[in-house]
């Protein structure tokens, strides 16, 4: 667990309520939401891009496929102690998520960013489902009742891609540097699946 704290600076908007950042191509960022609606059911989530945060792990750089074999039994173990469908790894993974990032995006600005986000993960890593493919990120969409044609012209907006910018480039000045991450409205910020219970703790402390 790592445990940031941000000082106050001029023009920083703290989220007035638990600020839960993910981007979807993550498997602890998962493992993190399936819990955060349970144990912090009001915690906005807030959708970011990992290329975007200045310390993110995109899981390209084993340093050995004994690395990788270690990492995903880990994430798989952990999916199997907390009751969740076994892990099915998207091939290839890890995989390009813009398109994905962009739909949940326009899902936050219509009210609807747990129902899509939690759908898309589980199309990644319960599914095993290249989130790339855009039919795949439609059928996330259809699972909350966002039609498909809303959803493709929302993905190309503008607007979107600069909500989407705007929102990494916020969580980066608040000090979330990885996904996922929790941050608290007294600025601070829990990294990475293990820290939930933490940051539940502090939260109600």
């Amino acid at each position: 667990m790592e445990l940031r704290l941000v000082a106050s600076e001029p023009g920083l908007s703290r989220p007035e309520r638990p600020a839960f950042y993910f981007d979807l191509f993550s498997p602890e960022a998962y493992l993190m939401a399936e819990r955060v609606i349970v144990l912090l059911p009001a915690a906005e989530w807030i959708p970011v891009s990992a290329t975007g945060l200045p310390h993110a792990d995109m899981f390209d750089g084993f340093r050995c496929e004994t690395d990788r074999e270690a990492f995903f039994e880990r994430v798989e173990r952990a999916a199997v102690r907390r009751g969740l469908q076994p892990v099915r790894w998207p091939d290839p993974f890890p995989c390009d998520t813009v398109f994905a990032m962009r739909v949940a995006t326009y899902a936050r600005q219509i009210g609807r960013a747990v129902s899509f986000s939690l759908a898309a993960f589980r199309q990644a890593f319960a599914a095993g489902r290249d989130l790339s493919v855009q039919d795949n990120v439609l059928i996330a969409a259809a699972a909350c009742e966002m039609h498909p044609n809303a959803v493709l012209k929302g993905a190309e907006l503008r607007s979107v891609a600069t909500a989407l910018a705007r929102a990494t480039a916020q969580a980066g000045r608040l000090g979330v540097h990885d996904v996922p991450a929790l941050s608290l409205p007294d600025g601070r910020v829990f990294h990475g699946d293990e820290a939930l219970d933490g940051a539940a703790q502090a939260l109600t402390a």
